[in-house]
């Protein structure tokens, strides 16, 4: 008997011990309804704990933002004609100062793909505060293309727009009739994200 019971169907009744084993020790609980994260509160958790997130780009959040201030996705940024101006922002992957070179080239991120920047060291000197700072950069020049079509956008000013990341949870979210989770404020003392960790990982730097 133990073996035909063993050997049931799947929608059969469960055994006594198995359902003894599932049965809850509480009551059913109500939904709670918890408000619906937005989705930058879910790329803000997600770059948190993972250091990465398949929901979307930071930049792609904050980007009702930087369009209202005529700053340009680094693909279409990348796509202008040659000495054209260019206002740009990214998240900072990577920053390099060849040893002896007169230059600083610099990787920027969006939601479009990557824009390489170059800066010469004068320029740097003026803005070294917010190019080793920033963990979201924003930067003005002009494009630079070569024969081969290699872009750089050459520098002029620099401008470090990492608080504008404490922004991620600010936007509307889907419309599922809940309003949406806003991030707490930081405590007091305490600046930057309330757990104090930084939402970006940080970039890789070569000196």
């Amino acid at each position: 008997a133990a073996l035909w019971a063993a050997r049931r169907l799947p929608d059969a009744e469960p055994l006594p011990l198995f359902a003894a084993a599932q049965a809850s020790d509480v009551g059913e609980e109500p939904d709670a309804r918890l408000p619906t994260l937005t989705l930058g509160a879910q790329v803000e958790a997600d770059y948190l704990s993972t250091r990465l997130s398949l929901k979307g780009h930071p930049m792609g959040v904050l980007r009702p933002i930087f369009a209202k201030e005529g700053v340009a996705a680094c693909a279409e940024a990348a796509a202008g004609p040659d000495g054209g101006f260019r206002r740009a922002a990214g998240v900072v992957l990577v920053r390099q100062r060849p040893g002896k070179g007169n230059a600083v080239f610099i990787t920027l991120e969006d939601e479009t793909g990557v824009l390489n920047v170059m800066m010469w060291a004068r320029v740097f000197e003026r803005f070294r505060r917010e190019v080793m700072a920033a963990r979201l950069l924003l930067v003005e020049g002009r494009l630079q293309k070569s024969p081969e079509n290699v872009v750089h956008l050459m520098v002029d000013r620099a401008f470090d727009r990492t608080a504008d990341l404490r922004r991620l949870s600010d936007d509307a979210g889907p419309p599922d009739g809940r309003a949406p989770i806003a991030a707490p404020p930081p405590p007091r003392g305490v600046s930057g994200h309330p757990r104090n960790v930084r939402i970006l990982p940080p970039s890789r730097d070569f000196h």
